[in-house]
């Protein structure tokens, strides 16, 4: 596994994108992505004092003019041992510690901690506003950014993070895979992906990003599905919610 270089490449380079990735980066800098949320996400809960930043990393070839059907995005499903969102399938991410130069260099940081990834095959790309997570209402800023090289991940510790995988954005988009999920009054959109599913915080930025980069497709939003029940019938393991 290579070192990491904490405080390098923390710097955003909108204009490295793939002509493909910038109706992403374009709706991400323009705040539309962050408006497309839910008003629970985007307004500041009760705790200031803890702030986080998660990595949607994004892989594929950079020369097509469109999405290419081989992109994809770097997904983990946290362990079910862990105290906090245990089983939940998630961005690679975590808390900002005081050495962190910026959200950027936190969340290259904790992706290396968590997979193993180069911080030096990535291109940090943009950075959305700060969003709050549904339990605990902490700021977090999740950064988008392009992997312009080849770059080797794992799960490094499985106490933490049992699985690490390469999401295709082309599966994630097919409407047999999407599916809004509930519980009590909260509702949200969810994905179908390897048996897992993604919903919550991650949910939410991935339906938002998909849909403001043009890459959504239409799917049933009208028919919502039980999440308790959803989620036992998964791979997630989750143990609470």
């Amino acid at each position: 596994m290579f070192s990491d270089s904490p405080g390098a490449n923390t710097r955003l380079r909108p204009e490295a994108a793939p002509v493909w990735l910038q109706p992403l980066v374009r709706a991400v800098d323009g705040g539309h992505v962050h408006r497309a949320l839910s008003d629970r996400a985007r307004y500041a809960g009760p705790q200031r004092d803890r702030q986080a930043a998660v990595l949607m990393l994004i892989d594929g070839p950079s020369q097509p003019p469109q999405l290419p059907p081989s992109a994809s995005v770097l997904l983990t499903h946290r362990s079910p041992r862990m105290r906090n969102h245990s089983g939940q399938i998630a961005f690679p991410g975590g808390r900002v510690d005081p050495s962190d130069v910026n959200a950027v260099d936190c969340a290259l940081r904790e992706a290396h901690e968590e997979t193993g990834l180069n911080r030096a095959a990535v291109t940090p790309l943009a950075q959305m506003e700060e969003v709050h997570v549904r339990r605990t209402g902490y700021p977090v800023y999740p950064v988008i950014a392009y992997q312009h090289a080849p770059a080797e991940v794992s799960a490094v510790s499985l106490e933490e993070t049992d699985d690490v995988f390469r999401a295709p954005i082309a599966e994630l988009v097919e409407p047999d895979n999407r599916l809004m999920v509930g519980h009590g009054s909260w509702r949200g959109p969810a994905f179908r992906c390897r048996g897992y599913i993604v919903w919550g915080f991650t949910g939410g930025i991935l339906s938002a990003a998909l849909a403001q980069a043009g890459w959504a497709r239409p799917w049933a939003q009208d028919r919502v599905y039980d999440l308790r029940a959803t989620l036992a019938a998964s791979r997630n393991n989750e143990r609470h919610f």
